[in-house]
C-alpha cells in the first residue's frame, strides 16, 4: 500500500460492511484498494459501502478499481454503494452511467441507512 492511501474498515454487520477509503487513488494505489475490498467481500460481506470521504484525489486506475469491485461484489450476489463521491468522480459515474449501478449518497450514515433497509438477508 502507497503512504498515500489510508483503507480502514469501518463497519461489518453479518452480510454488509463498510470500508473509509482516504488518500489519493491512482495507478500506484489502486491495487491495493481492489485487493482490501475485495479480501472484505470474501469474508462474508458481499454488500460493500466504500466512505470516499477522505479521497483527495482519483484517477482512471481507481475509477476502474471501483468497476472492478462492483463487479465482485455483484458476483457475489452483492452490491457496492458509495458515500461522499468527490464531485469530479460523481460527474465521471454519471457521464459513464455507472452511478445507476453504484448508487452514492452524501455520508456514510445515509449509505449505511439505505443499505439497511433495501439489502435483503443472505439465504
Amino acid at each position: 500500500m502507497t503512504d498515500d492511501l489510508t483503507l480502514t474498515t469501518t463497519h461489518t454487520d453479518r452480510h454488509l460492511a463498510a470500508l473509509c477509503v482516504g488518500g489519493e487513488i491512482d495507478t500506484q494505489s489502486a491495487p491495493a484498494l481492489r485487493k482490501e475490498a475485495l479480501n472484505v467481500i470474501a469474508q462474508g460481506h458481499p454488500h460493500l459501502i466504500l466512505d470516499l470521504t477522505e479521497i483527495t484525489f482519483c484517477d482512471s486506475s481507481g475509477f476502474n478499481a471501483l468497476i472492478g469491485i462492483m463487479r465482485c461484489a455483484m458476483a457475489a450476489n452483492g452490491s457496492l454503494t458509495l458515500a461522499a463521491v468527490p464531485d469530479r468522480l460523481s460527474r465521471m459515474l454519471d457521464l459513464t452511467g455507472l452511478s445507476t449501478l453504484m448508487p452514492s449518497y452524501p455520508s456514510i450514515e445515509a449509505a449505511m441507512n439505505a443499505r439497511r433497509t433495501t439489502t435483503p438477508e443472505p439465504a
